[in-house]
This record gives structure tokens, C-alpha cells and sequence, in this order.
């Protein structure tokens, strides 16, 4: 199965060679071969991917390389995700799927959708408490805030802007965050947050296709519910495990670790969910073997 992180970065790459950047250069400096970057069904290493990331940023000179790429990005180098996301009804169902399939683009940032009366949230959480101190971190950050918005342009027939928007850390260039973001966010506050007006939610994507949706998660194995009574985590476990299943079955204490929890934590709120790692497990393999078949 293609590697949703990996289609990312190969995209990341060729941004850079839009900005004079040869890709050449950029992955030799990075240690990646080209044979690596069109293998789309192997990972990269950590490590390649931040020295990538960093490289870029140096390369390029540019500290906001992440507002920058998320700001040109296409939904067609998210692959399957940016397709799922371009087949759903409304911006709402988008960006419920947008969020429970966050951790196949990056696995150091999830979001979460919180709906009120008159307006409705995006939060961008880190896993790490000391994301700040971690450039790709706040990389990934930034292009996750800016393809919130700009990913859903061409999409509806409004133009989606915030009504608010706040951000964890120190922002150096607080008018370049304005101009992409269309809204000066507030720094140093204690969430990264997006925030719509509600009347946003319901707007209708004019490329929506619920069957062709379901047909593309069905091909991928993946589960979205726009129902919050699901089961989200079970959900995003079974879509880790799908999307990383050349990489073996992996661990409980792996997937904890990817989802900043405890494995005992992961176990019971599993329970509560009505389902466990084990049952999970088994049916991600059922999946793969008829795939397979």
C-alpha cells in the first residue's frame, strides 16, 4: 500500500525544486536516493524525513517552509487521504475525516474537531509536550494549519476563513501568519485552535461522491465515521495498522508509543470502545489476506 507520509514528502521535495532548489541536492544532502523517494510502499527512516525536512529549510531559507509548502499543496499529493477528503459531503464531514486520518500524513500532530452552537474548532495537538523544541514538529504544524483552509478552496462555493485562530508557540513573523491563515492568530496561548463560523459546517464540497468515498475506503481498508459515537480510536488504530501493514503486524507498546499513551490506557479505552488491540489486530489481517486473495 502507498505511504501517505512518504507521497508528502516526495511532494515536499518537489516544492523545493520549484523554488530552485535541485532535488538532487536536496536528497543527496539528505542521504535519499531517488530509487528510495519513488518507492512509495517503503518508509523513510526518521531520520531521513527530518533531515529532509531541515535541509529544505536551509536550502531554501526559508523558517516557514512548512506555511509555504502546506500553502501550495495540492490535495493530490495527500493520495488516498486528500482524495477521501475531496469526496465528502460537507466541509464538516471533511474535516472529521481530515482528522481521523491525520496520523497516515504525520504522526507527531493530531487533530481534533470540537462543534459548538455558533462555531466550531479545529484543535492541532502535538504528541510530544516538547514539540517546540523539534523543527519538523512545528513544520508539520504550520502546514497542517494552512492546508485546513486552503485544502477545502475550489472545494465550495464560499472562501473559508477563520474567525479566530490561536497558536501554542512564538510566532516570529505575525503578519505572514495573517496573510496565510487570513486571520492574525494569537500567540503563546495555550492551544493551537482554528475556529469557523458554524454557518461553514454544513457548506456542501461540490466534488463530494459519498460512493466513490466509500469505495476508496473500502479499496484502502480504511474507516471513517462521521458518527463521534464510533469508535474514534479504534478507528485510527485499524487505519495505522492497514496503512503500515508492510512494516509486520505491529506491537501494542508501538501503537501506544505513536499515540502518546500508555499501553494500559490504549487497552481500556479500547474497552470502552467495545472492541480490543487483539480483535483489531485480527481484523486487519482478515482485510490484507482477501485483499491479497
Amino acid at each position: 500500500m502507498e505511504n501517505q507520509h512518504k507521497k508528502l514528502m516526495f511532494s515536499l521535495v518537489a516544492y523545493a525544486a520549484q523554488r530552485d532548489i535541485p532535488a538532487a541536492l536536496l536528497l543527496r544532502s539528505s542521504n535519499v536516493t531517488f530509487e528510495e523517494m519513488h518507492d512509495l510502499s517503503a518508509p523513510l527512516s526518521t531520520k531521513q524525513t527530518s533531515d529532509i525536512w531541515l535541509n529544505a529549510i536551509h536550502l531554501t531559507k526559508d523558517n516557514l517552509l512548512g506555511l509555504h509548502f502546506g500553502e501550495s499543496l495540492q490535495l493530490a499529493a495527500l493520495g488516498v487521504v486528500g482524495e477521501i477528503i475531496k469526496t465528502s459531503e460537507t466541509v464538516g464531514d471533511a474535516l472529521i475525516a481530515a482528522a481521523r486520518l491525520t496520523h497516515l500524513i504525520s504522526e507527531t500532530i493530531r487533530l481534533e474537531v470540537i462543534k459548538m452552537d455558533q462555531h466550531f474548532s479545529v484543535l492541532f495537538i502535538p504528541t510530544d509536550k516538547n514539540w517546540q523544541q523539534d523543527t519538523v514538529t512545528v513544520q508539520m504544524l504550520d502546514l497542517l494549519l494552512v492546508l485546513v483552509i486552503h485544502e477545502l478552496d475550489g472545494l465550495m462555493l464560499k472562501k473559508l476563513s477563520p474567525i479566530w485562530a490561536s497558536y501554542a508557540g512564538t510566532i516570529a513573523k505575525p503578519a505572514e501568519y495573517e496573510r496565510v491563515l487570513r486571520c492574525r492568530p494569537e500567540s503563546n496561548a495555550g492551544s493551537t485552535e482554528l475556529r469557523f463560523d458554524h454557518s461553514f459546517w454544513n457548506e456542501r464540497i461540490i466534488t463530494s461522491n459519498y460512493q466513490h468515498q466509500k469505495l476508496l475506503l473500502e479499496q484502502a481498508g480504511l474507516t471513517v465515521s462521521i458518527d463521534s459515537s464510533k469508535s474514534r480510536l479504534a478507528d485510527r488504530i485499524s487505519n495505522y495498522l492497514t496503512c503500515n501493514s508492510y512494516l509486520g503486524m505491529i506491537v501494542l507498546e508501538d501503537i501506544a508509543s505513536n499515540f502518546a499513551i500508555s499501553p494500559r490506557t490504549l487497552q481500556r479505552r479500547l474497552r470502552q470502545e467495545g472492541t480490543s488491540f487483539q480483535q483489531l489486530t485480527d481484523e486487519v489481517r482478515k482485510t490484507q489476506a482477501l485483499a491479497y486473495i
